[in-house]
């Protein structure tokens, strides 16, 4: 793996070999290195916005224009499987589209999720897990 997108900061992701992981908001400013290792981690392809299945985690590429946050996160969760975890990836603060940590917060908290850490992922992009409060079945 590279050293923007080491082995350190994907484990910290929770994904795991056989994890079907899809992607939203892929552009060509995302961080391909990173999303090499995800690949590399789960042993296949990340899946599309369009994919309709039942996945077991979601990254969402997100920037300051891009629109509503809280809808976004109510759409990935409609085929996310309980226990799935949610990774919004958002630029660094001092880079164009940058979003603030409140933002993110406050998008959670109304798409009944909850954001639990933060951490540099890559040169230009940080993660904030999110967590899911529980449907039942």
């Amino acid at each position: 793996m590279t050293d923007t997108a080491g082995s350190r900061e994907v484990d910290r992701l929770g994904f795991a070999p056989g994890n079907v992981v899809q992607e939203f908001g892929w552009s060509d400013d995302v961080d391909d290195d990173l999303r090499v290792a995800i690949e590399e981690r789960v042993g296949g392809e990340l899946v599309d916005e369009d994919y309709d299945d039942v996945t077991d985690g979601v990254i969402v590429w997100w920037r300051e224009d891009d629109g509503d946050l809280t809808d976004m996160l109510v759409d990935v969760q409609t085929v996310l499987d309980d226990g799935g975890t949610i990774w919004v990836l958002t630029r660094k603060p001092s880079r164009e589209g940058h979003v603030g940590h409140d933002v993110i917060q406050e998008a959670a908290t109304t798409a009944g999720l909850h954001a639990t850490s933060t951490f540099a992922i890559a040169e230009d992009w940080s993660a904030t897990r999110l967590g899911t409060r529980g449907r039942g079945r």
